[in-house]
């Protein structure tokens, strides 16, 4: 890419989304070029939300450590002295992260929950998760609806996610 403000070309698209590990990097580079979302920014963004969630799975490291102190501590030793194992705490702990992480991606695109009245709910402000160019400028693309691909995005097999 030579100018900044000119999108990648397909090949390069689907070379960036292959070295990011995605299933279908033609899809996602076809949708970018094709339909102007910014598909690259969300394949990333939710790369990385799975990166967090699947630390979760990692039971040992985290399970030592939250065993040992912490406000959940006795929980868990309480849990490991009725049966569970490291590994099913894993389990566990994943897909609380992976609600967790849904719920914020659909509270990003639509904040309004009805917990207020209407009027007030009108008058509060809202946010967004912009792209931003490699070299740090604005493109203009949001990246909404993030919750739609969340689970399009979930890593599969040993590597990723619970197999």
């Amino acid at each position: 890419m030579t100018d900044i403000d000119e999108p990648p070309e397909p090949a390069e698209l689907i070379g960036l989304f292959e070295a990011l590990g995605a299933d279908d990097a033609v899809g996602w580079a076809e949708s970018e070029a094709e339909e102007n979302i910014p598909q690259l920014a969300r394949f990333r963004f939710l790369r990385m939300v799975w990166q967090d969630i699947d630390a979760w799975s990692a039971a040992p490291g985290w399970v030592e450590a939250y065993r040992e102190d912490g406000p959940a501590a006795s929980a868990v030793r309480r849990a490991l002295r009725l049966g569970l194992t490291p590994d099913e705490l894993g389990e566990m702990a994943r897909e609380i992260a992976k609600d967790t992480a849904f719920g914020l991606l659909q509270g990003l695109a639509g904040p309004a929950d009805g917990d207020l009245p209407p009027g007030t709910e009108a008058r509060l402000p809202g946010w967004c998760l912009a792209e931003l160019s490699p070299e740090g400028r604005r493109t203009g693309r949001v990246l909404d609806a993030l919750h739609e691909d969340l689970d399009e995005v979930e890593p599969q097999g040993p590597a990723g996610g619970i197999a």
